[in-house]
């Protein structure tokens, strides 16, 4: 009879030690899945930040060109401040845009002027920061106090055409609005300065 009962309370005993391994195993499964998933989950909303937090580009600050001297170039840069800026200025610039044929982007709040070669506009921003242009188009009622003109420099010196443009556009606009034509390093643009931009 004591036999029996021993028997009986060892295997009860086994029986328990059994299901709480099994709870016990269980548990640590589920939170090492609850783990992995909250990681991946931050890691998803992180890059998700990342990509909509992420600076859009391309020409709202204008560029520091590099050395005179170098004859590459990541960007041209041209800059012209407006000598008396005032709502007169602001209408004759809206008029010489749609004269030149710019085109207002919306997202990165500039214009672009096809030239020569539509696939490598010019570009014309602000020359104050943030370097945003308003859409003039629909509202004139800004004030503009000067514009900086960007340009990638071609592959090839032979298709320099746009720099050509460029360096007209930027010589057209100091002459409409009598400013001050100066070039990447805010220095006044010389003879010098358009042909190392020309090529």
């Amino acid at each position: 009879m004591e036999n029996t009962s021993m028997v009986t309370l060892l295997a009860g005993g086994s029986l328990i030690l059994g299901l709480v391994a099994a709870a016990l195993f269980l548990y640590f499964m589920l939170s090492q899945r609850r783990k992995r998933s909250q990681k991946e989950f931050l890691a998803s909303t992180e890059t998700k930040q990342a990509t909509t937090t992420a600076p859009p580009e391309p020409a709202k600050e204008p560029p520091v060109p590099a050395d005179e001297s170098k004859t590459t170039f990541k960007q041209h840069s041209l800059f012209v401040v407006f000598a008396n800026p005032s709502p007169d200025t602001t209408q004759q610039l809206t008029d010489w845009l749609r004269q030149i044929e710019a085109k207002y982007d919306p997202l990165t709040k500039v214009y672009h002027v096809p030239g020569k070669q539509p696939s490598n506009p010019v570009t014309i921003a602000n020359a104050f920061l943030p370097g945003e242009m308003p859409d003039l188009y629909r509202d004139a009622n800004h004030e503009v106090k000067g514009i900086s003109l960007l340009v990638k420099p071609p592959l090839h010196k032979r298709r320099n055409q746009q720099m050509i443009v460029f360096v007209d556009i930027a010589k057209q606009a100091a002459e409409i609005f009598q400013g001050e034509l100066l070039d990447g390093d805010r220095e006044p643009a010389t003879e010098a300065t358009y042909q190392r931009i020309i090529g």
